[in-house]
């Protein structure tokens, strides 16, 4: 059931969330929707924190099945690219964004973004059509010389299937 509702309509609600009432009422009730997977009943916002720590978190020592709280999200979020790595704004997936601050009252706004992009936004159709692909960088590329950047373990985030 929440696979349903992480659809194109939640992720444009999340983009639009900061100027538009009804979209932050429509983000409200997905993410505090009641769903059921494998008998455990649980709110979408819950299955969305522990898909992002299962595919962004998997260095910070958090348990199987763990959901990413502020500070997971908060030093994940600027690890990840679009397409390719470097200084370019536009492959940074938080700048292209216009996260300016991963706090205690949106990180999991943010979490909700990249979990509904690689299921049904423009990432997953880039992936699908043109091979573009999310990827999770170093833990602080901001402070990183070009150099180190360019040799960093990159993984790669797949989004053909879903998230």
């Amino acid at each position: 059931m929440a696979q349903q509702l992480i659809n194109r309509d939640f992720y444009d609600a999340i983009l639009r969330f900061e100027e538009d009432e009804t979209a932050q009422d429509y983000y409200y009730k997905v993410m505090d929707t009641m769903v059921e997977r494998d008998g455990k009943k649980s709110t979408v916002r819950k299955q969305i924190l522990r898909a992002y720590a299962m595919l962004f978190c998997d260095d910070l020592d958090m348990r199987p099945g763990q959901e990413a709280g502020f500070e997971e999200v908060e030093a994940t979020a600027d690890r990840l690219y679009t397409g390719s790595m470097g200084f370019d704004p536009q492959h940074w997936y938080r700048m292209q964004h216009h996260f300016p601050v991963i706090d205690e009252d949106n990180y999991d706004r943010f979490a909700a973004l990249v979990i509904a992009d690689l299921r049904a936004g423009p990432l997953r159709d880039a992936a699908v059509n043109g091979g573009d692909m999310l990827l999770v960088g170093g833990l602080d590329p901001l402070h990183m010389t070009r150099e180190e950047r360019e040799h960093q373990d990159v993984r790669v985030i797949r989004a053909g299937g879903g998230s």
